[in-house]
């Protein structure tokens, strides 16, 4: 992984960064193993597919419904003990998972880990802001973003192998150890960055790189959660941006639950060779993350080009990009199928990577969390629908080939709120700024 040379100004900030990409790496673990583990469990419980179905997806409920509590949360408790919280109940959902005995228990400890997941990426939105100059958050948000992707390239393989190792329960205990190592680490680890320059653990030189770059206060007022809320989502910069990324977060959650299922019905491959093949793509995304998004993205900026015309062209030609997904629709060639699929999965984790970096950006102070668990829930309110639609496009047209097609509409629409509806990408008033200005414009 590519990260700047922090110089003689430290690189603590860099150790917090590579401590969300756990968390998040971790997370996309926890999910993905239920779906390595199925089969085995479906046998020992006698459960249908459509038990287990339910079972799959029960996370997504409890993640979406508590994404702008745990967002609110965040910005009135502060990062350090939610996430605490977080990283310990995650951890008992994996080990109660080892542990039960039937469709139950196992749908309780689904809808924990929802729970407990549903604070990871709002507070890791808002972790940057507060460690992160505003010229250094391309690469910020690049290194805790890929953590999801690169679980869809080691993920499976990991949990595969527990489960060939030491049975499905195993698995699930290896990944609670896992989660607890995490959980003790960010215990002592963390802190904001001023109790760790009270601590003696930031220098002041990097403490005042951090502020004097346009980091967000983490002393800032803490607003009324409720009435915050309801400001935030009467802005139009809020929807603009997570409309934009929830029409990407349609097609990246098509590929993710449909890619294996194209190339094995479509392309005729086992079950194996399409496991290997769905990797590629989102490698490929990977490195192609660090590069542009991160590596560029932060340099063209450091050298004085407009933030938001440098995040909007990544972000428009991130999208652009990924509709050549639509192509995918016109052959029956693997080689170009997997030219199309990579090509729109890299465009799509390049506006991803940019688009998680805007909350901290445009947040009114003390808002981030909330911002980012606004944007994170219509993301997820749109993405889960990818799916259902393109099980049934496929359906009843007995071909993906209309699920690309569309795939490419909702990354068209997706423009057009990161341009027309997002505008310039630039911090928001908070309620008291906007009434102190109207009042000045008034006397």
């Amino acid at each position: 992984m590519i990260v700047p040379r922090a110089g003689k100004i430290g690189w603590v900030r860099w150790s917090i960064g590579f401590l969300l990409f756990f968390a998040v790496l971790i997370n996309y673990i926890d999910r993905s193993s239920m779906s390595v583990a199925e089969h085995d469990m479906r046998i020992e419980f006698g459960l249908t597919e459509g038990q287990i179905g339910i079972i799959l997806g029960s996370f997504g409920w409890t993640y979406a419904l508590m994404q702008i509590p745990m967002g609110m949360l965040l910005d009135k408790i502060g990062i350090k003990w939610v996430m605490r919280a977080a990283t310990i109940l995650w951890t008992i959902s994996c080990f109660l998972t080892a542990a039960i005995s039937g469709m139950g228990l196992l749908l309780v400890a689904r809808l924990i880990l929802g729970f407990a997941e549903a604070p990871i990426f709002p507070g890791a939105m808002k972790t940057t802001g507060y460690w992160f100059p505003r010229s250094e958050r391309g690469m910020a948000t690049v290194i805790f973003d890929s953590g999801q992707r690169l679980s869809n390239v080691i993920g499976f393989p990991i949990v595969g192998a527990a489960v060939a190792l030491f049975g499905w329960r195993g698995a699930f205990i290896t990944i609670g150890v896992l989660s607890l190592l995490y959980t003790v680490v960010f215990f002592f680890r963390y802190r904001d960055p001023k109790e760790m320059n009270r601590r003696g653990k930031l220098s002041d030189a990097e403490l005042n790189h951090i502020l004097a770059g346009g980091a967000q206060h983490e002393d800032a007022p803490k607003p009324n959660p409720l009435a915050n809320l309801g400001y935030i989502l009467r802005q139009r910069k809020v929807w603009g941006m997570s409309l934009g990324l929830g029409c990407a977060g349609y097609v990246q959650w098509m590929l993710l639950t449909w890619l294996p299922g194209f190339l094995q019905s479509q392309m005729h491959m086992d079950v194996a060779k399409s496991g290997l093949i769905t990797a590629v793509p989102w490698l490929f995304a990977v490195i192609v993350q660090y590069a542009l998004p991160g590596y560029w993205l932060d340099r063209l900026i450091r050298h004085g080009r407009s933030s938001t015309a440098v995040r909007r062209a990544f972000i428009i030609g991130g999208m652009l990009l990924a509709t050549t997904i639509a192509g995918t629709a016109f052959t029956h060639d693997l080689f170009w199928s997997l030219v199309w699929i990579t090509l729109g999965t890299t465009g799509i984790t390049i506006a991803f990577s940019v688009t998680n970096s805007l909350p901290a950006l445009i947040a009114p102070e003390g808002s981030v969390g909330a911002t980012g668990a606004v944007m994170n829930t219509v993301n997820n309110i749109i993405g889960t629908t990818a799916p259902i639609v393109t099980g049934f496009i496929v359906q009843f047209t007995g071909s993906f080939a209309w699920a690309f097609i569309v795939a490419g509409i909702m990354l068209v629409i997706g423009i057009f709120f990161y341009t027309v509806v997002l505008g310039r990408i630039e911090p928001i008033p908070s309620a008291e700024e906007r009434a102190a200005i109207g009042a000045s414009s008034r006397a």
